[in-house]
């Protein structure tokens, strides 16, 4: 069960610390079963068990733009990419492609004297700087020109974030430096709550003593300063560094950021910092299949090519479209691409990218997001818009479901008529962490490369086929759910589940398989 405690009411903050007590996850392979009531999966171990399966198949290079991958895992290092044109460690260029010792990918957000970005703005904050910047001065008539009344808006919002956090930051700390204090005082580790309910404090100090023995009778001493230290890390990630203006992780980077179009920059250290959400991710697509240990992947002939551009913070549109083009020079067939924000610094460059995707005949599978927004209202990027009314058709956009059908459309996801194109699972999904571990994850960004390892595992038997045949394929195959379901950020409200996204299903291996082997006869 999981229990939330708002530890906003408790501390006059508006913080929110969620503590798992006691919760089951369900089997590590459940979305591999055909849907039921119950367990709404994606009919992939029916897949594999179809003639269709049994065909000869070719390697799909999957690449993964994210956060890092743990190319040493035990589960991926036998699937992990190897760019056949390049000396490992030679310190050279060898296939001359810009990159030097690309030998698995590439960290776009790293310097070339080893550094890496691990912290970055998020978008809103850069595009607010750029406009700071425009209207430092602001005469009378910047006042009617474009741009000013959302500088405005964003100055008042970002101002006010930044000394709410603050100040929440500070009273967690104080919190934290209380908890720990009567724990040494009582001389025990873990005291409980009516131990420290009836420690003897300052009158000034009755109330935080008794908010801080209410929260530990309800999770436990240990449990409380662990959720702290968490929620604490979050925060610091986001005053120090997110919503701090003074901050220019760019300069680890050192290239013409300026210069959407510059290639070359970044270093060869694809893990970064933190891969836990990378390996994840890949883990998904192409974790080894009946190697005994860990998960089964859902692509069995698959090469994960390593491409970092996302920090803990907003990915920046010159890195990710950079990213798609690497890939796509590099033989990728498929891009998955789990990330996402709520402003574009420069679409244009995202735009060109896609295209040149597009032209090279490969797949573009990305994650709708996890903020319960319909994204029909409210633009999540990057997206498949190509401007004037057109749109990618080598893009797929992927929203999360999660075990029983009533509760199809998970609480976070993202979802839209217009442009969010299939459901796929994302929720309770386990898979690989760096460090040779597994764990269960939630997000859009499960349940986009469970689709586009469903994507590789179709190609692979059938490589005469289109990145636009794929996505056809994906689509028209889904397991449709005519029923209503509860509508994502809400706690009633029902809709039906077709209204979610274009095609208002989930996606379906064994369908899609079976609809692309007959294409393929014709």
């Amino acid at each position: 069960m999981k229990k939330t405690i708002l530890l906003g009411l408790i501390l006059g903050m508006g913080t929110v610390l969620q503590a798992q007590k006691g919760e089951s996850k369900p089997d590590k392979h459940w979305y591999h079963s055909k849907p039921s009531k119950k367990n709404m999966g994606i009919s992939l171990d029916a897949a594999y068990a179809s003639p269709a399966a049994k065909l000869p198949s070719k390697t799909i290079i999957v690449a993964v733009i994210d956060g890092g991958v743990d190319i040493n895992h035990p589960d991926l290092k036998d699937v992990i990419w190897h760019n056949p044109n390049e000396i490992p460690f030679n310190n050279i260029d060898d296939d001359r492609n810009g990159y030097v010792d690309d030998t698995v990918g590439w960290n776009f957000i790293g310097g070339k004297d080893g550094r890496m970005v691990e912290y970055d703005h998020l978008e809103k904050i850069r595009v607010y700087l750029r406009l700071r910047e425009q209207f430092k001065n602001p005469t009378a008539e910047d006042t009617q020109r474009p741009g000013y009344a959302q500088y405005m808006s964003m100055k008042t919002e970002i101002e006010g974030t930044i000394e709410k956090q603050k100040t929440q930051y500070e009273g967690m700390e104080k919190f934290q430096k209380s908890l720990h204090s009567y724990a040494t005082r009582l001389g025990k580790a873990a005291p409980s709550g009516k131990e420290i309910k009836e420690l003897k404090v300052d009158a000034s100090e009755e109330k935080l003593r008794d908010r801080i023995a209410t929260v530990v009778s309800l999770m436990g001493y240990n449990q409380l300063d662990e959720a702290i230290i968490q929620g604490m890390h979050g925060m610091e990630a986001s005053v120090k560094y997110q919503y701090n203006l003074d901050y220019k992780p760019r300069d680890i980077v050192g290239d013409n950021y300026d210069d959407p179009h510059e290639i070359g920059y970044g270093n060869n250290n694809v893990a970064g910092p933190d891969a836990s959400h990378g390996t994840h991710v890949s883990g998904i697509i192409g974790a080894v299949r009946g190697n005994g240990i860990g998960l089964d992947g859902v692509a069995d002939n698959v090469k994960i090519m390593a491409i970092r551009v996302v920090p803990d913070g907003d990915e920046r549109d010159k890195d990710v479209a950079n990213g798609i083009r690497y890939a796509v020079d590099n033989g990728a067939k498929i891009i998955n691409m789990s990330f996402g924000k709520g402003f574009s610094w420069d679409k244009d460059v995202v735009n060109e990218a896609v295209v040149y995707a597009r032209d090279h005949g490969v797949l573009l599978v990305h994650a709708s997001g996890n903020s319960s927004q319909d994204n029909d209202v409210t633009s999540n990027y990057p997206n498949d818009s190509l401007g004037g009314g057109n749109f990618a058709d080598n893009w797929i956009e992927v929203g999360a479901s999660r075990q029983p059908k009533k509760k199809l459309a998970t609480d976070f996801s993202n979802y839209g008529s217009h442009n969010v194109d299939v459901f796929a699972p994302g929720q309770s999904i386990y898979s690989t962490i760096p460090n040779n571990g597994y764990a269960y994850f939630d997000g859009t960004s499960m349940a986009s490369p469970v689709c586009a390892g469903v994507c590789a595992f179709i190609w692979s038997r059938n490589p005469s086929m289109t990145a636009k045949d794929v996505k056809m394929v994906m689509e028209e195959t889904v397991t449709r759910v005519d029923s209503k379901v509860i509508l994502p950020g809400s706690k009633k409200t029902k809709v039906a589940f077709p209204t979610l996204s274009t095609t208002g299903g989930l996606i379906n291996a064994e369908k899609a398989l079976n609809m692309a082997t007959i294409l393929l006869v014709k």
